[in-house]
């Protein structure tokens, strides 16, 4: 595993200012303002803008305390695309640094549905599309092998979807301004709704959303007012996952900004999920494989960087949630290779007991 250069990490630093302030100038128009509203106790960005008719069209920004968000509003009249070094800063990051950068494809649909909203609704792009940017965030070169992937996965906790009072357009139209051959999938259970998007080539687009309630909700899709007419298909753990997402931009044209899971998360979200797959007996044994070499990555490069501390906090927020969650993790880091397995079980470790906790409550050594 190879550490990038410091240079092209300011480099990348220096893309992700730049795209999220173009984000910003983009979606909102000078003629509008900017609002603060209180719901549920927190303060709220919304942005004003007056339509011929005299009425008003509100649309949600982003949460008061996010200080990208107030710091761009505060300034926004100086914001200025420059989409043209962006692209150059793209294209150093993947030719010079060899950053990886997803399929044309991919990067457009992901696009698209940025500039359509989903990420400013507080949308968070998951799988292997989101693995893609951790390379970036890390400072590492991640394996190119197990980047590889059919479908993009993009998810949103419902009751967000429900409380921002927002929505991106159609998302059938969205999917097809990128190709035409776009076509819903019928869900299973409920056929008059789609949480699935293909393309005539087989190409898929799936919208996910945390089941955190009875079993009565498995497998069956939640509508989601945010999404544009798409519903959402209910999974255990995500709200694990989606917590407290971190901001990245996809290597895609001039820079693509999203909101990923933070990285601990998303290893200790593929641990366990890998054991679900071969318990539940519901996907290949090459995705549980898949699933396990990304965690086993992932967590490799946090131990090089020196972020143990926001590993050992996901490994111990998981591990409490209860007795099926620990076999997973047991289970996980027994697919791990025995070297691996002994320094993350050590590593972590070290790191519980300097905070005062016995590791071995945890099952780590030292």
């Amino acid at each position: 595993m190879k550490v990038i250069d410091h240079s092209y990490r300011v480099l990348y630093s220096e893309l992700a200012q730049r795209a999220l302030d173009a984000e910003f100038t983009s979606e909102y128009s000078l003629e509008g303002r900017f609002v603060s509203m209180q719901s549920r106790g927190r303060r709220y960005w919304y942005f004003d803008l007056s339509q011929p008719d005299g009425a008003k069209q509100r649309r949600y920004v982003g949460p008061v305390d996010d200080p990208e968000i107030t710091a761009r509003v505060a300034h926004f009249k100086d914001l200025k695309a420059d989409y043209r070094a962006r692209r150059k800063l793209v294209s150093t990051l993947t030719r010079e640094a060899y950053l990886p950068r997803p399929d044309p494809l991919v990067g457009d649909i992901v696009q698209a549905l940025a500039e359509a909203g989903f990420f400013r609704l507080r949308g968070v792009l998951v799988g292997t599309v989101a693995f893609q940017c951790y390379s970036a965030l890390l400072g590492v070169r991640l394996s190119d092998v197990i980047m590889q992937t059919s479908d993009a996965d993009f998810a949103q906790f419902h009751s967000i979807s429900v409380a921002v009072e927002d929505a991106i357009p159609p998302v059938l139209q969205v999917l097809r301004e990128v190709d035409p051959t776009f076509r819903e999938i019928p869900h299973q259970v409920d056929g008059r709704v789609s949480t699935q998007f293909a393309t005539r080539s087989g190409y898929k687009v799936e919208f996910l959303t945390p089941n955190t309630g009875s079993a009565d909700y498995d497998g069956r899709p939640a509508p989601m007012p945010a999404l544009g007419g798409a519903a959402a298909q209910p999974l255990r753990f995500l709200d694990f996952l989606i917590y407290e997402p971190v901001r990245a931009v996809l290597l895609h044209g001039a820079g693509v900004p999203v909101l990923v899971p933070a990285p601990e998360r998303y290893a200790m979200h593929k641990l366990i999920v890998s054991t679900r797959r071969r318990l539940d007996n519901r996907d290949s044994a090459a995705k549980s494989d898949k699933d396990v070499r990304q965690a086993a990555m992932l967590m490799g490069a946090m131990i090089e960087q020196r972020r143990t501390a926001d590993l050992a906090d996901a490994y111990m927020e998981a591990w409490e949630r209860g007795p099926a969650w620990r076999e997973a993790i047991r289970l996980g880091l027994e697919a791990f290779d025995a070297a691996s397995s002994v320094t993350v079980r050590t590593t972590l470790g070290q790191v519980v007991k300097k905070a005062g906790v016995d590791p071995a409550a945890y099952e780590l050594s030292v």
